[in-house]
Order: C-alpha cells, then structure tokens, then sequence
C-alpha cells in the first residue's frame, strides 16, 4: 500500500489560565499597605488569557473565564487579567492540568522595581508574577499594568481600583499584558562527581521589549560571586574552560541555560540566573547539589574462628558526598531467618579526600566464647546518593579441626582398637586351654 506520511502535529488552540495568588506590597501609589514599613498580603487572581496551548483532544471541557459579577472592595480578591498574545507562556500545559495532575502552584503578584518609571501623569504601572510549581518548575511574568493615578490626583475617565488606584475594568478587573517572561525546569538539581550538568533559563520578550543583559551568580555559605556576564553590545565575555553559555543561542531564541562541565565538590551552591532588559530584571534561583555514592568494602571477607579467639572485621567506607552516611552491622545465623542489629560497632572519624569526599571506618569485633558458626555478619550504608541502601557480608565458617586435635583422637581412637584386639586374641588363646582340661577330667 502506500506509504504513510508523518502524522501531523496537534493544532493549538486558545484558552484561559486562571491561577489563585497573593498580592504581595504596597499599593501603585507607594504607600505600605502594613505599619511598620512591611508589605502586606492580599488574595488575588492572575487570568492568563489566550494561552497558546497544544490541543492533544483533552481540551473539549475547557471554557473560558468569567469574571465574577460583583463590585469589588478593599478587601475582595485583586483580579488581573493578563492577555499572552504577543509572548508564549513557558510551561502552560503544567499550569492548565496542575489540578488534575495534583501538582501545586504558588503565585505571587508583586509591584514591579520599575513601578514608579517615568514623571508626571500617565505613568505605566508595572506588575511581576511569580509562579513556582510543586514539580520544580518556575516562571516569572512581567506584566504590563493600566496607567497609574498622578500624584495630583488627576481624574480618569474609568473608575480606580480601590486597593491599587489605578484604572479597572468594567468587570472590576486589572487589565495588563505580559511583555516579559521567563522560566526555569528546576529550582533543585542534584548530580555526580565529573558530570555535565545544564542549569535551564530561559526568557521570551514581546516586540515592544529589547533584550539588555545575562548574568549568572554562584552564592555558597556566606560569599558569592559573578560567573558569567554578557552585555548587549560587548564583545561577550572570555571562554571558561568549565562553564558555558551560547550566545548565539541567547540572541537567538532567549537561551541563558549555563552549561557546567567536570562537576566538582567545589560547585556546589546557589545559581541565580539575571535576565534584564532597559526597564526590568527577574531572576531564577537553581540550587545545585553534588552527591557522591559510598564505596563499601568489608575485610576479611571470610573468617574462621578458633578457641579463645577473638577478630575484627572493618567495614572501609569511601569516596562519598555530602558527609551524612548512616552505617550499621547485623548478625544472621544460619539455622535463623532474621538479621540481628549489633550495637557493638566502633567507628574512625570522617576523612576528606582532596576532591572533597569523606571516608570512614568501622570495626566489628566477634568472639568465638560469643559466636555461633556458620553465621554472615553484614554491614549497612544508607546515603542520599543512594538509591538503596548497600549491604556488604563477611560469612564465619565452623571452625575446622587442627592438627593436635587430629593426633589426639587418632591416639585414642588406635589405643581403643588396640585393647578390643588383645582382648579377643586373649579369648581366643583361652579357649583351646580350657578344652584341653575338659579332655584331661573326662
């Protein structure tokens, strides 16, 4: 038959997003909405409306969002409504099914650093939207709001929001676009010793909106500092042996993903991504983690206990990462099932290598007056890097007869054949002399 085409790619089609928030700040006007110089908290909506999504047949019972038809107050939830028509929304199909799919959403909606750009009347106010999924996922959203209310209190055709004055919709909503978004897979990443490892960021502006600059920032137990930095304009910054970035990919499509190579304990720490353009900076914070599984090894790894004798097995643990590791010792004997903890173990102290891993040592010691043979003595190690834990055995043998033993019970053993042969032989001799009296009296 004819052959088949590839199959054509699901169409995509428009939908709301509606995601329940905190406002978090003070009003449009500057005023702190808490005494003592805080920001306050105040419930909030964030509508993303005309999200492009992937239409996979699964979105026949998505309607569209309704304002709620009611006359807001001081104290009814902020409504912003936020068209995505000229920027795509990272991640939208996790926001859309996060009900469904279980996952959680944090979203905070806060003014933005630029929300006082500008003089005199007719100042755009500014708004950022954080959201931060359960699976890891973070996405920030610069939205452009209504214009603000001039400090001379000039009057507006529309009516004042009565929390942030600046103009609502009819509905009572805040209407505002997003002109600046980015998004990073991870706010957690944990790897090995020597791997590669990308930190994703990512941004999309919308046509109104210019690209400024990239900085990446390491932070680890009080210091941090500047790893890379590229300026629009420059010549781009120097090549790092150990870290990347593809400028020609952050021109390009809004790629700021650090790639990092030959990961060592020493990289470990909090990346911050910065993304700025002439108005705006957001940032996503990735905390990297290094995690090195144990090696474990018991010696000896058979043992053979004689009388009055007593031995120790060392369990060697090494080349491990971070320094927590839990280890145990158990006892099982062979004729029982079940592995009895002993609690009788001795440990070194924890040693680092000089590429950061820790080594420790621990003792076991066994009896033969205590110990019952053939028995496996094992020793546990639990680790984060471990997916489970690693269980080494040293097996005890029964122990074997020596040779003084062997003498001794061949001694014993002819000298009781011997007595039983003389014993018959001198029967034997007896019986024909006996005979020969019997013959003798008859």
């Amino acid at each position: 038959g004819p052959e088949k085409g590839p199959t054509p790619a699901p169409p995509f089609r428009r939908v709301d997003i509606a995601l329940g928030c905190s406002y978090m700040g003070e009003d449009v006007t500057g005023s702190l909405r808490a005494s003592g110089g805080w920001a306050s908290e105040h419930p909030a909506t964030l509508v993303l409306r005309s999200v492009s999504i992937r239409d996979d047949g699964n979105l026949d019972d998505i309607t569209g969002y309704k304002v709620p038809q009611e006359n807001p107050d001081s104290s009814s939830p902020i409504v912003f409504e936020a068209s995505a028509q000229s920027v795509s929304i990272a991640h939208a199909e996790s926001l859309l099914h996060a009900d469904c799919g279980g996952e959680e959403v944090n979203c905070e909606i806060s003014p933005s650093s630029s929300q006082t750009a500008g003089e005199g009347p007719g100042r755009t106010s500014w708004f950022v939207a954080t959201l931060q999924l359960s699976s890891g996922i973070s996405i920030a959203l610069v939205l452009r709001g209504p214009h603000c209310i001039s400090q001379e209190g000039e009057e507006h055709d529309g009516t004042l929001h009565p929390k942030l004055m600046i103009p609502m919709s009819k509905e009572g909503t805040l209407l505002t676009t997003v002109e600046f978004q980015s998004s990073s897979r991870n706010t957690s990443l944990r790897t090995h010793l020597g791997s590669s490892v990308t930190l994703d960021c990512r941004f999309v502006l919308a046509p109104s909106s210019s690209f400024s600059s990239l900085e990446w920032r390491r932070q680890h137990q009080g210091s941090g500092h500047s790893l890379f930095r590229y300026q629009v304009g420059s010549t781009g910054p120097a090549a790092q042996p150990k870290l990347h970035v593809d400028v020609a990919e952050l021109l390009a499509s809004g790629d700021a993903s650090l790639r990092l190579q030959g990961v060592t304990v020493g990289d470990e720490g909090t990346y911050i991504c910065l993304v700025s353009t002439p108005l705006h900076q957001v940032q996503h914070i990735i905390q990297l983690l290094v995690a090195e599984p144990p090696r474990v090894r018991v010696i000896p790894s058979v043992v053979s206990l004689e009388r009055d004798m007593t031995t120790t097995l060392t369990c060697n643990i090494a080349g491990y990462y971070p320094l927590d590791v839990s280890v145990s010792w158990t006892q099982k004997i062979a004729k029982d099932d079940a592995e009895i903890p002993l609690s009788n173990a001795r440990f070194s102290s924890h040693r680092q290598s000089r590429d950061g891993t820790y080594s420790i040592t621990s003792y076991l010691s066994i009896s033969s007056a205590t110990a019952r043979a053939p028995a496996t003595y094992s020793c546990h190690v639990s680790h984060v890097a471990l997916a489970e834990p690693i269980s080494v055995s040293a097996h005890l043998k029964a122990p074997e007869q020596t040779g003084s033993e062997g003498l001794v019970g061949g001694f014993i053993a002819t000298t009781i054949f011997i007595v039983v042969l003389f014993i018959l032989l001198r029967r034997r001799a007896a019986k024909p002399k006996s005979e020969q009296l019997l013959r003798a009296s008859e």
